[in-house]
């Protein structure tokens, strides 16, 4: 260890010990009868349902930056005490043993590693977090710990996803190597410069809090809070961030994807504020274990929301080249908003489902695509991965799954170790957005070998007081 490393480590267990008063790493142990104490950092938007889905434990905090936004799920769980600075929720709540974290992207991290580090089991909405290096950290910090931990791309509580895996796996379509994924999003502004002037915030919000980690700006109303941070280099992670967790979740799982070699950004940002309307992203993977090198390819484009008054609403749709996806047609009578297709030597495998929860088989000497449960392939092949035990919508199994881990179940499907791996190899993609050429990647180090300047998106600036 360098001495470099151990300050750095020293500091990291010192800093926890003071917040908690305790050793950095001891996970609560709750046994099977008993319920967790949940806080939930976030509870607008998404955090909303999340809470719902965990209602079944104890939930004794809730937390966010803006009052009125969150005062629904106040008002539904009155015996729960609210927090605007998760800083304080964790300090004074005590008898936490897990904690929710559903806020924009770029606060998810600085969230996370104080929890961990204070030994709480966490569910982290996706994109994990918004850096490459902040994953890398949660990846650690979660074997370290040894918290349950659980990422919210709930399509990992599918069977169908799953016994995808295991069916692409056993060799039903030979050796991969082409993946096609695209999505329709975004639905929120992307492509435009940052608004001039400033509004009054709003006395229910908390801008400093809001802001966080990333560099202070001026409140503009309709702009970033809420829900349209997504497209905002400072807060989000554009289409990519939010929908290949759930896109790429099924593919990387299977093919065994690693870090790719190469990454390159084939549509140009049209500024240094937000993502573009549309972009067109080549990954290269390496031979890896018995598999042969793979070309991932990344499309998005949507339909963009046409407010505020200077945003107009535009088509952006993109999607593979028609011959690629002529089968998918065929199938369809048109090729779907969002889905992936992975083309082998014996055959092809389709998803039109954004989660990945169905699937379909063509192999090479068949005409269509069939229904992959009904294939007469694909029910010669044993299961082999454990499917999710719970019952109800994917999301609530998603979230059970998560809870009984943190009472000694098995582990979660989409813990940080696969989670945050996922995470990186999709903001790969962000990064080469914002350099605009071709990364060759040297992913162990997490360095860009030809590109230097693409160190500050692959591990960013903190504001003074932010820092991890």
């Amino acid at each position: 260890m360098t001495r470099r490393r151990f300050i750095y480590s020293s500091a990291l267990a010192a800093g926890a010990t003071a917040l908690t008063g305790c050793m950095a790493g001891r996970a609560p142990r709750v046994s099977a009868n008993n319920k967790l104490n949940i806080g939930v950092v976030g509870i607008g938007g998404k955090g909303a349902s999340d809470t719902h889905l965990c209602s079944s434990e104890n939930i004794v905090a809730l937390c966010d930056v803006d009052e009125k936004f969150g005062a629904p799920v106040r008002r539904k769980y009155p015996n729960a005490k609210f927090y605007r600075d998760y800083r304080k929720m964790l300090e004074q709540e005590k008898s936490l043993d897990a904690v929710i974290v559903s806020t924009p992207d770029h606060t998810h991290a600085v969230i996370a590693t104080v929890a961990m580090r204070m030994g709480k089991h966490i569910y982290c909405q996706k994109p994990l977090t918004q850096t490459i290096y902040e994953a890398r950290l949660l990846r650690r910090l979660a074997a370290e710990s040894k918290v349950v931990t659980q990422m919210g791309n709930q399509g990992s509580a599918e069977d169908g996803l799953r016994r995808a895996v295991e069916v692409i796996q056993a060799g039903i379509i030979g050796p991969v190597r082409e993946l096609y994924v695209w999505s329709s999003r975004p639905v929120w502004m992307q492509g435009i410069d940052r608004p001039a002037g400033e509004d009054p915030v709003p006395a229910t919000l908390d801008w400093d809090t809001w802001i966080g980690p990333a560099p202070m700006r001026p409140f503009k109303e309709g702009y970033y809070h809420p829900f349209r941070w997504r497209g905002w280099l400072d807060f989000g992670t554009g289409a990519l961030g939010d929908m290949a967790c759930h896109t790429v979740n099924m593919p990387f799982r299977a093919l065994k994807l690693g870090y790719p070699t190469e990454v390159e950004a084939l549509l140009p940002m049209t500024n240094q504020e937000t993502y573009p309307l549309k972009s067109t992203i080549r990954f290269e993977f390496p031979a890896r274990e018995d598999l042969p090198p793979l070309t991932f390819w990344w499309y998005d484009g949507g339909n963009l929301l046409p407010k505020p008054r200077d945003w107009h609403v535009q088509d952006c749709s993109n999607k593979p080249p028609r011959d690629i996806t002529a089968d998918v047609e065929r199938l369809l009578d048109k090729v779907p908003d969002s889905g992936f297709l992975l083309i082998g030597d014996k055959g092809k495998i389709f998803s039109g489902d954004d989660y990945g929860a169905r699937f379909f088989l063509k192999l090479s000497d068949e005409k269509e695509f069939t229904d992959g449960k009904r294939h007469e392939a694909v029910t010669a092949i044993p299961q082999t991965v454990a499917l999710n035990e719970f019952q109800g919508e994917r999301d609530l199994r998603h979230h059970l799954e998560w809870i009984a881990a943190c009472k000694g179940g098995r582990p979660t499907y989409s813990n940080f170790d696969i989670a945050a791996y996922l995470t990186e190899i999709i903001l790969l993609g962000c990064v080469a957005l914002r350099v605009g050429k071709k990364l060759e990647w040297d992913g162990p180090n997490m360095v860009a070998t030809n590109a230097p300047e693409a160190a500050p998106y692959i591990r960013r600036e903190y504001r003074p007081g932010w820092e991890l």
